[in-house]
């Protein structure tokens, strides 16, 4: 478990959908809760490197931009799960990968330029692990953001 007091909640609810986009953007945030930029620099150092925040950057709508996506399920033996992972992070394309205890344990998206390039990557990894890939592509997208409201 994470300890956050509640200078670091505060970070957390406002860089979820309120994050500045200037030059300065930790400046800005520091101004908006009252503390220095140096401060929110180490917070949000210290809350990546103990697993609160995975990464900062934009969400990109694929479609909305001429790509696509799609998730993708596998069944793999767990004795095989890191590397058969390893291989699926070594595509820039890969934004979630996820283990999970069901047959189908590793379940993961992929957005790519093109259709061509998602069959690809898929063929690829079909080629380095022997396994199957099932591909799951989007009928109808119901939701696409998620707030957290930390307390």
């Amino acid at each position: 478990m994470i300890f956050l007091d509640d200078t670091d909640k505060k970070i957390l609810n406002t860089i979820q959908f309120d994050f500045p986009l200037e030059t300065e953007p930790f400046r800005k945030l520091g101004e908006k809760l009252d503390i220095s930029e140096e401060e929110v620099i180490e917070r949000l150092e210290r809350l990546h490197n103990e697993g609160a925040v995975r990464k900062i950057g934009p969400i990109i709508n694929r479609r909305g931009v001429g790509g696509t996506s799609t998730l993708v399920a596998a069944t793999v033996p767990e004795e095989k799960v890191d590397e058969v992972a390893g291989y699926i992070n070594e595509y820039q394309e890969v934004s979630h990968n996820y283990h999970r205890p069901e047959k189908f344990n590793i379940w993961f998206t992929i957005s790519a330029a093109n259709r061509e390039r998602i069959d690809t990557i898929i063929k690829e990894l079909q080629e380095k692990t022997g396994l199957d890939f099932i591909d799951l592509p989007t009928k109808k997208l119901f939701k696409i953001g998620v707030k957290f409201n930390i307390r």
